[in-house]
């Protein structure tokens, strides 16, 4: 297989583990020069180490940065155009989460969880979209072959059917869901892809406490149509997909990769 991104540049936030680590190293694989945004330094800088790695020569780079806060993503948007000049496919994964019933949670849990779920995701697209915008424009006229350019939002099944005891997190992931769809239509005219990814229960930091959970992991196995707990490199091959050029005419959709839950 011909890789999907040689010569494009891809930023993915939330890329210190889980599902933004293993999209970033897939991308890499593929081609791609990627920019691994996150709040953790370390955490970048051994994902990045890994990545090169795996190269003949670097393609990794780290952007330490907290995506809920404007200024931030003001300095990200300056460093993608003074160190790469464009930007090709974005990858908006930040993401957290927390437990509590609606009466008992607070209003400060409640503007975290949506600051960081959507919040990020609307100041990230809105600035590194208007460099994706700024690229088209760039690109000769109509007519001619155009550079694929996408972005994917990673949502949740909890966007789809609310969990238990996460009114705030499935709140806030029908919320990227729709901003999604909003997005896509906007970006539309500039043949620019907008897309969403939901995955179901999935291997990740998000997940691990619950994991260790015999209950809960019994509970998965019987309520998922494929009986197990989904892998991050699998919802990653999912969103490289949808980014790539071979989804070129899907735009404005969800993609729920539950393993099957909402079929049980």
């Amino acid at each position: 297989m011909e890789p999907r991104f040689e010569g494009t540049v891809s930023v993915v936030t939330g890329a210190g583990s889980g599902i933004g680590e293993y999209t970033a190293r897939r991308l890499a694989r593929e081609g791609a020069r990627v920019v691994l945004v996150g709040r953790t330094a370390a955490r970048l800088e051994q994902v990045a180490h890994q990545i090169n790695g795996e190269q003949a020569e670097p393609v990794a780079d780290i952007f330490p940065a907290d995506v809920t806060r404007e200024e931030d993503v003001n300095r990200l948007k300056d460093h993608i155009s003074r160190t790469y000049g464009d930007l090709h496919v974005l990858v908006n994964n930040a993401g957290s989460s927390g437990q509590s019933r609606i009466m008992d949670l607070t209003a400060e849990e409640w503007d975290r969880i949506q600051q960081v779920n959507v919040k990020s995701v609307f100041l990230v697209s809105r600035a590194l979209g208007a460099l994706m915008m700024a690229g088209r424009q760039r690109e000769p006229e109509a007519g001619q072959s155009l550079t694929n350019r996408s972005i994917v939002n990673v949502a949740s099944l909890s966007g789809h059917k609310p969990g238990a005891q996460i009114p705030h997190y499935s709140a806030s992931k029908a919320a990227v869901i729709n901003l999604t769809r909003a997005l896509a239509l906007e970006l539309a005219p500039y043949q620019i892809r907008v897309n969403s990814v939901s995955p179901g229960f999935v291997e990740t930091p998000l997940t691990a406490q619950g994991l260790k959970n015999e209950r809960f992991q019994k509970a998965i196995q019987r309520n998922t149509a494929l009986g197990r707990v989904g892998k991050p490199e699998e919802i990653a091959n999912i969103i490289a997909f949808v980014a790539s050029g071979e989804a070129s005419y899907m735009t404005g959709s969800d993609v729920l990769a539950d393993g099957g839950w909402l079929i049980t």
